[in-house]
C-alpha cells in the first residue's frame, strides 16, 4: 500500500477513536455534572435544613452531585435572580418557599426577577405554618401571657422576623393592631442570626416557619405560643392556632417548593419531578421533614402553580389593607 494511503488511514482511525471517546467524555460528564441547588437563605436555617435533606436524597435518584449553593440577602432576592440567570438545563434548581416566590414581587418594587416569566415551577413537596415563639428569657407560657406581658413593658416591643415585607411582619402588624400594641418587626437576614438573638434573649419574641423554631422549642430553649393554619400541628399540639386564639385571616397556609429557570425543557422537568416525588416518598426523608413540622405531600408543577396563584391572591389584599407600599 502507498505510504501516502497508510498515512491517510492511520489519520482517519485516529480520528475516529478522538471522537468516540470525545463522545464517551462528554456522555459522562454530562451524567455527572453536579446540579446546584439554590437557597436563598443562611446556612443554619430551616430553609437550609430541608434542602441539604432533599438533597442528599436527590443526589441518589438523580445520579449526579446535587449540591445546596447557599446565596443569602434580601430574602431571597440573590438566589432567585441567580436562577433566573441560570442556563435553562436542569442543573440549576431553586429551592423556596413562598416569600421569595410570592410575597416578594408584591412588596418590591424591582425584585429582579417577575417568578411567572422567569421561573418554572417542578414540583412542591410540602405545605407549613409560620408561629409566633418568645425567648427562654421571658415568663412568657402562652400568647395571651405574651400579650399581657407587653402591656406590662409599657405596651411597646420588638418582634424578630427572618427578612422585611414579608409574612411574618404583616402577622406582627396584625397582633399589634388587634391588641392595641406598638410592636416594631426587627428584621434579620434569614432566620439563623435570628434565631441566634432570640436564644441569646436579647429580643424577646420572633415570628418564624415552624421548621425555624421546632427544634428549639421541643428542647425548651424557646416557646411557640401560636400558629397559622385551620388546625394545629401534630409536631406540636399543644400549641393553639391564631384563629382559636381570636386572630382570623392567617388560615391558608405557605408551601415549599422547587423551581427551574424558564425555557427548561420539558423531559427535563418531568425528570426531575419524579426524582422529588420519589425522594420524599423514603420513609427516612419524610420522617426527617414531618420532624422539622412540614406537612409532607407532592404537587405536580402545575399544581404548585396554582398553589402560588392562590396564595398571591389572599395575600395580595392582607398587604392591601395593612397600607403597606411596595419599596
Amino acid at each position: 500500500m502507498h505510504k501516502s494511503v497508510r498515512s491517510i488511514q492511520r489519520r482517519s482511525f485516529s480520528a475516529l477513536v478522538a471522537v468516540a471517546f470525545g463522545g464517551m467524555a462528554f456522555t459522562a460528564h454530562a451524567q455527572t455534572s453536579t446540579t446546584k441547588m439554590l437557597v436563598g437563605f443562611p446556612p443554619g436555617g430551616g430553609t437550609d435544613a430541608i434542602a441539604r435533606i432533599l438533597a442528599e436524597r436527590l443526589q441518589a435518584d438523580l445520579g449526579n452531585p446535587v449540591v445546596v449553593d447557599n446565596k443569602p440577602g434580601a430574602g431571597g432576592q440573590l438566589a432567585a435572580q441567580a436562577l433566573k440567570a441560570a442556563a435553562p438545563d436542569g442543573h440549576t434548581l431553586f429551592l423556596s418557599h413562598d416569600h421569595t416566590i410570592t410575597i416578594l414581587p408584591m412588596v418590591v418594587k424591582s425584585p429582579g426577577y417577575d417568578s411567572a416569566k422567569d421561573f418554572v415551577p417542578v414540583a412542591g413537596f410540602a405545605t407549613f405554618v409560620n408561629a409566633i415563639a418568645v425567648s427562654g428569657g421571658t415568663p412568657v407560657q402562652g400568647y395571651k401571657a405574651y400579650i399581657d406581658w407587653v402591656r406590662q413593658q409599657g405596651g411597646k416591643g420588638s418582634v424578630g422576623i427572618p427578612a422585611p415585607a414579608s409574612v411574618p411582619q404583616f402577622l406582627v402588624q396584625e397582633i399589634a393592631k388587634k391588641n392595641g400594641l406598638d410592636l416594631v418587626a426587627a428584621p434579620y437576614r434569614g432566620s439563623a442570626p435570628m434565631m441566634a438573638d432570640m436564644l441569646g434573649n436579647q429580643i424577646a419574641a420572633g415570628v418564624a416557619s415552624i421548621p425555624d423554631f421546632i427544634e428549639n422549642h421541643k428542647a425548651g430553649k424557646l416557646r411557640v405560643v401560636a400558629v397559622m393554619g385551620t388546625q394545629r400541628q401534630a409536631a406540636m399540639p399543644e400549641v393553639p392556632t391564631f384563629a382559636e386564639l381570636g386572630l382570623s385571616g392567617f388560615e391558608e397556609v405557605p408551601y415549599y417548593g422547587v423551581f427551574a429557570p424558564a425555557g427548561t425543557p420539558k423531559a427535563t422537568l418531568d425528570k426531575l419531578g419524579a426524582a422529588i416525588q420519589k425522594a420524599i416518598a423514603v420513609p427516612e426523608v419524610k420522617d426527617k421533614l414531618t420532624a422539622m413540622g412540614l406537612s409532607v405531600g407532592y404537587m405536580t408543577g402545575e399544581q404548585l402553580a396554582a398553589r402560588e396563584r392562590a396564595y398571591s391572591r389572599v395575600w395580595a389584599k392582607i398587604i392591601k389593607d395593612s397600607g403597606f407600599q411596595p419599596q
